[in-house]
């Protein structure tokens, strides 16, 4: 039997209105269970100011794993407009530059689509975006690996299509993104961003994908308690999904 690739996948969680307890219970377990990396995908701060930023880059350095993180709705600039419409990401990258954010494993390769814009055509400008360029790189390097026998997991903040199959989908562009992806080989995608977890699985025309939410491990709830997935993957046994929910007894 081959070892399985174990990820912890967290996401949303908005250091400024962290959940502190439910954020040193997943230090622990990093620390006890030593996962191969964690995932957050997205809304790592509240309201991207330096002072969240730097929260959040030495909490991610305290955990003596790899991480690989997406940035969020909530990880531009809110205060200063002028950064937020020039440079969006300056600090969100600053952070991934400082943490790393490269993953190679031998079963199991990561690929991101960014669905966060700077602004859009409707309000408010929380709910999910991907661009034609967004997608257009992310297929790139789907393209890239063509042929590789690796699992293929996405990861985004927000997810790309709505929990009901007859709800209206909240992300622009989700809907033809998710369609792409599938077709160009993507297994399963990795979301956070409604701060309730879910696993489902959709397909487009004979191609099935695993639709995987993370929770939050902030005080924002919305009718779940704080929590986190642990992804595990092997080719002999699939893939298998654990939802851990913070408890403070």
């Amino acid at each position: 039997m081959i070892k399985p690739h174990r990820l912890f996948h967290v996401s949303d969680l908005h250091f400024g209105v962290e959940h502190k307890a439910a954020i040193q219970w997943f230090a622990d377990a990093v620390a006890e269970e030593k996962p191969d990396a964690v995932i957050c995908t997205g809304d790592l701060t509240q309201r991207a100011t330096h002072r969240q930023f730097a929260e959040v880059r030495n909490f991610f350095r305290s955990l003596g794993t790899p991480v690989v993180i997406e940035p969020g709705n909530h990880d531009m600039p809110y205060f200063n407009l002028w950064e937020r419409f020039t440079q969006p990401y300056k600090r969100y990258g600053a952070l991934r530059d400082a943490i790393g954010g490269v993953l190679e494993l031998e079963h199991l390769v990561l690929v991101s689509l960014k669905t966060t814009v700077r602004a859009q055509p409707r309000w408010p400008w929380s709910d999910g975006f991907v661009t034609k360029d967004a997608l257009a790189a992310t297929l790139a390097e789907l393209e890239r690996l063509r042929g590789d026998p690796r699992f293929k997991i996405l990861t985004a903040h927000h997810p790309l299509l709505p929990g009901p199959e007859d709800r209206k989908n909240p992300t622009i562009g989700g809907d033809d993104a998710f369609a792409a992806l599938s077709q160009a080989g993507v297994n399963a995608i990795l979301t956070g961003h409604v701060h309730v977890p879910f696993d489902m699985e959709r397909a487009s025309g004979n191609h099935p994908v695993r639709m995987i939410g993370a929770g939050t491990l902030s005080t924002r709830l919305r009718g779940a308690e704080p929590g986190y997935n642990v992804i595990s993957f092997a080719p002999d046994t699939g893939l298998a999904i654990e939802q851990r929910v913070y408890s403070a007894d």
